[in-house]
């Protein structure tokens, strides 16, 4: 189990694992926990919430200061590229050299350092997007994917103006078709309705593993 309470955006309750996780939002932070446990790694590395979307270069200076982290000895960062993959990447080195930290010449590489230091930037640390996108990815050929491109496709033939961001209105589509239709993409990683078996999680999981 996780230290209690670490769900909450920017937490400062003391780190109680050598390993940390880095993650925005408390979507990424369920979802996560749940890919941990699947991993067997949920006892041997702590996750932390930064918050919103941006908010991970400020939070390093907190989590720098969070009691425990001088026993730290390995932390991983992941973030959503958004619309560039490159530029979320140098935000989050941005923010480790503010913070006094090692950062990484290239993503997923690992930086030497007292912590070393490792990020992954969403989907695929290549392409714009976000966890949404890998999800999707995972899930491409459940039989529920051509009824919910389907749908979008029938709101585009009937006027209507699609949602901004289309890829987290997919996740709520495809969702609404499993058993318990409510739920939101953290809480389904947790029902097992993403299949961590997909080689669409690979490098995702290689990364963790590294820790």
């Amino acid at each position: 189990m996780l230290p209690a309470g670490l769900q909450l955006p920017q937490s400062q309750s003391s780190i109680t694992y050598s390993k940390v996780l880095v993650v925005e939002g408390h979507d990424a932070f369920q979802f996560f926990k749940a890919l941990l446990r699947h991993l067997g790694l949920l006892d041997k590395i702590e996750i932390r919430n930064s918050g919103g979307v941006g908010d991970i270069p400020t939070y390093l200076e907190t989590l720098v200061d969070t009691p425990g982290f001088d026993r730290v000895i390995s932390l991983g960062i992941v973030r959503d590229a958004e619309d560039n993959a490159g530029s979320a990447f140098q935000s989050v080195c941005s923010g480790l050299k503010q913070a006094k930290l090692s950062a990484p010449q290239r993503v997923t590489e690992i930086a030497d350092g007292t912590p070393k230091v490792s990020v992954f930037i969403l989907p695929d640390c290549v392409n714009p997007g976000m966890l949404e996108m890998l999800c999707l990815q995972a899930v491409n050929a459940d039989p529920a994917i051509f009824c919910v491109e389907q749908y979008f496709q029938c709101l585009q033939r009937q006027g209507v103006t699609l949602p901004g961001n289309i890829s987290k209105a997919q996740v709520h589509t495809f969702l609404s078709s499993r058993a318990k239709p409510n739920l939101l993409l953290g809480q389904a990683a947790h029902e097992g309705y993403w299949p961590w078996d997909n080689p669409a999680f690979d490098s995702v999981k290689q990364f963790l593993t590294s820790l």
